[in-house]
């Protein structure tokens, strides 16, 4: 039976629809029970909201838990993946983002906002396009079929890169001097979106692996579990749009310029990467994460930049926000370019 006879199979291939009913609903029942989507905006560590963190982990584990360390050793040898990745995340992403905040803020769209306005937009913007992903790059490689070792190493080493480059990158663009990076976000969001669940799914796959089976227990076990990281994407959508449900009420038409430039961003960013992996013959279980690192954004940390150095209430934490609430469909689109093109790359 093929996959998509499979009722997984025929549950991911509509993954769209499911995932604009998970918006609806999350807006609904945001303006419904609002205190409700309150009180789980209030769980939280350093910024870190623990319900978002609770449902990623249901979201990367299984990754995790085909993650062979032995190929591990492989990543070394096949560097063009890296080498994409850094480039498109440090070298062109933060740069191409503000040159497009610019534009359509003090051009485009010069004549219906205010120029105050318009700068706390241009300086979210930038913040935004300054903090690569790191959990959900897991699900859209596997999303993908991607080489979950490869994609590991991709995001282990874009963190690192993290630690010392965005605080800078961000200073020079915004022209501060004192910017203040909240550490502990960035640090806690890696440990646990990162470190947590790739311990848990190490020593899943070694007990498995430990289990004597004949055939493959770990790509049974992944196989089992698969819906709950489906669902844990869901349920996060539902959550994130509940939670921004009242802004999405009060500003549709600033969210919607505001998205302008977020979408032309992560499209563009995403072929640049996508065909210099073409061109260069990278595997597409390469090419395909390689791209969707450079265009997903780590919003937790641009979120709580953005609030720490212009407010909660500022256009610059809107502005982040609003790349909260576009990743996911645009993502998905993404994803499933990336999956027809599929037969262009080398297996």
């Amino acid at each position: 039976m093929s996959e998509t006879a499979t009722p997984m199979g025929a549950f991911e291939r509509y993954l769209s629809i499911w995932v604009a009913l998970a918006i609806a609903a999350g807006v609904g029942l945001g303006l419904v029970a609002p205190e409700v989507f309150a009180g789980l905006a209030a769980l939280e560590i350093a910024k870190v909201n623990l319900p978002v963190a609770l449902l990623i982990w249901a979201m990367v584990y299984p990754m995790m838990v085909a993650v062979d360390f032995g190929s591990l050793r492989a990543v070394g040898a096949k560097p063009k993946g890296l080498v994409v990745t850094l480039t498109v995340n440090w070298l062109i992403k933060p740069f191409t983002m503000a040159a497009l905040a610019v534009l359509f803020f003090e051009g485009v769209f010069a004549d219906w906002i205010a120029p105050a306005d318009a700068q706390q937009y241009i300086a979210g913007l930038i913040i935004l396009g300054a903090a690569p992903c790191t959990a959900m790059v897991f699900v859209w490689s596997q999303l993908t079929r991607g080489d979950p070792a490869y994609t590991l190493v991709q995001v282990s080493l874009n963190d690192l890169v993290m630690v010392p480059a965005f605080a800078p990158i961000v200073a020079f663009l915004l022209g501060v001097t004192d910017l203040s990076v909240p550490w502990e976000t960035l640090l806690l969001s890696v440990g646990l979106y990162v470190v947590v669940p790739l311990a848990a799914g190490a020593w899943t796959r070694r007990r498995l692996l430990q289990s004597g089976a004949s055939s493959d227990p770990v790509a049974r076990f992944t196989a089992r579990i698969k819906p709950a990281s489906i669902l844990g994407l869901l349920a996060t959508v539902t959550l994130l749009f509940g939670f921004q449900a009242p802004v999405l009420v009060e500003k549709p038409f600033v969210i919607g310029l505001i998205a302008v430039p977020i979408l032309i961003q992560s499209y563009g960013v995403f072929l640049i990467a996508f065909l210099a992996a073409w061109a260069w013959r990278i595997p597409h279980a390469v090419a395909a994460p390689c791209a969707l690192i450079g265009t997903s954004n780590f919003f937790e940390l641009a979120v709580a930049v953005a609030i720490s150095l212009f407010g909660l209430q500022s256009g610059a934490a809107l502005a982040t926000v609003v790349g909260v609430l576009v990743e996911v469909p645009v993502m998905l689109s993404l994803v499933a370019l990336a999956n027809r093109t599929r037969r262009f790359f080398p297996a």
